[in-house]
This record gives C-alpha cells, sequence and structure tokens, in this order.
C-alpha cells in the first residue's frame, strides 16, 4: 500500500501480526470480503442520498483493508506467502 499502516500503532493492530499464519490467513480473507461488501452497501447508501451510511460503511471498508493489509504484511515477513 506504500505507507504506513495506522492499525500496526495500537496494541491489539500489532497483536494481529503475531497470530499463527494459518489464522492470520484466515482473518485477512474475511476482511478483504467485509470491504467488498462494505463498498457495496455505501455505493448504495449514497444513491439513496444517506450520506452518513454511506461515509459509515466507507470506514469499515477502510478498516477492514487496514486489517487486512496487516495482516498479509506480517505473512510477508515471516516468509508464509
Amino acid at each position: 500500500m506504500g505507507y504506513i499502516n495506522p492499525l500496526l500503532d495500537l496494541p491489539a493492530g500489532r497483536a494481529l501480526t503475531s497470530l499463527p499464519a494459518e489464522d492470520r490467513r484466515r482473518i485477512e480473507r474475511v476482511m478483504r470480503d467485509l470491504r467488498d461488501q462494505a463498498n457495496i452497501e455505501a455505493e448504495k447508501a449514497w444513491r439513496k442520498r444517506k450520506g452518513p451510511m454511506a461515509a459509515y460503511w466507507r470506514a469499515v471498508a477502510t478498516y477492514a483493508r487496514h486489517t487486512a493489509h496487516a495482516l498479509s504484511t506480517s505473512r510477508a515477513e515471516d516468509g508464509t506467502l
């Protein structure tokens, strides 16, 4: 992603990187699905002129992306990609 992931500034975010590789893969997959689904919800809300809900779903998508990226980065660092 080319930036420092702010999620990793939090103790719980850093704890994600110490999970076993299989757990990280499973959670990463769920987070990527969550991101896709939240983006769909954001688009639906935006079309309905529900700006606050669109912003909420975009935030969910962003957090899910940051989580997935943190998990995939930790895999790259330990050679389990």
